[in-house]
């Protein structure tokens, strides 16, 4: 299993988690938000707002709320708050890479908290430009193996989703995560949805071009970085380059 893969199973496990603690709720919403300000309030037109809506619900945020941020985003009705995307490069234990991005209403605030969680958790924030190039922005969509019709097999995944543009299949124990270009990740989630398979989220992300291994210290201290950065209001998404071999996730899980 590659590295990314590997903190790929991580983060999909830990979402889970956080949905559990309503971390997850607010983050959603600004993403609604942006998505209908940015290509309007209409999802049947507008395919970032339909994946935002969708990922919402699958987080069980409810409709009322949904429903409120699309008008806010849309222009239907007062309250909304105009963000901007930002995003930081950091360092972290034995060079690992990370990439922090923002969505805000205060760039200057997100700035003093990304760069004190960061000074706190042993990292050191980057020069632009010299994180990012060891990243390449593409579409994943997770997909589920046990599914309420059926138990989804890799090879049902690669027929629907290989001439919609699918690059790679990886296997991430209980799901699937399905890597495209950033462009053909509507197609690969559409295709889905017609061979009858549910996704469980469909995001543009940065994926590492190479993984950095730790050891089980390092592993401990990149997950405690990625843990203060994720409770920020402010912070969206974080991506690492980090690869965690089974041998030390078994260990940190031990």
């Amino acid at each position: 299993m590659s590295g990314h893969s590997k903190w790929a199973t991580t983060k999909h496990k830990k979402a889970a988690i956080d949905a559990k603690r309503g971390k997850l709720f607010a983050k959603l919403i600004k993403n609604i938000e942006i998505a209908a300000k940015m290509g309007g309030p209409d999802p049947s037109g507008n395919p970032t707002l339909y994946d935002a809506i969708q990922k919402a619900k699958k987080q069980s945020v409810p409709n009322k709320n949904i429903d409120s941020a699309v008008k806010r985003g849309g222009g239907l009705e007062g309250g909304g708050v105009n963000y901007e995307t930002i995003m930081y490069e950091v360092y972290g234990p034995q060079g690992v890479a990370f990439l922090v991005e923002c969505l805000t209403d205060n760039k200057n605030r997100a700035a003093m908290e990304v760069r004190t969680a960061v000074n706190r958790n042993g990292g050191t924030m980057a020069d632009p430009g010299s994180v990012s190039r060891l990243f390449t922005r593409k579409g994943v969509v997770m997909v589920t193996k046990a599914q309420e019709s059926r138990e989804v097999a890799e090879d049902d995944v690669l027929e629907a989703t290989l001439e919609a543009g699918a690059e790679d299949v990886n296997d991430l124990d209980e799901a699937f995560q399905v890597l495209s270009e950033a462009t053909d990740m509507v197609a690969v989630r559409t295709a889905l949805q017609e061979a009858g398979i549910d996704y469980d989220s469909a995001d543009v992300e940065f994926v590492a071009s190479m993984e950095i291994p730790v050891d089980a210290e390092a592993a401990g201290k990149v997950f405690r970085l990625v843990d203060a950065l994720e409770d920020l209001d402010d912070v969206q998404n974080v991506f690492t380059n980090v690869d965690v071999p089974d041998d030390v996730m078994a260990e940190l899980d031990a």
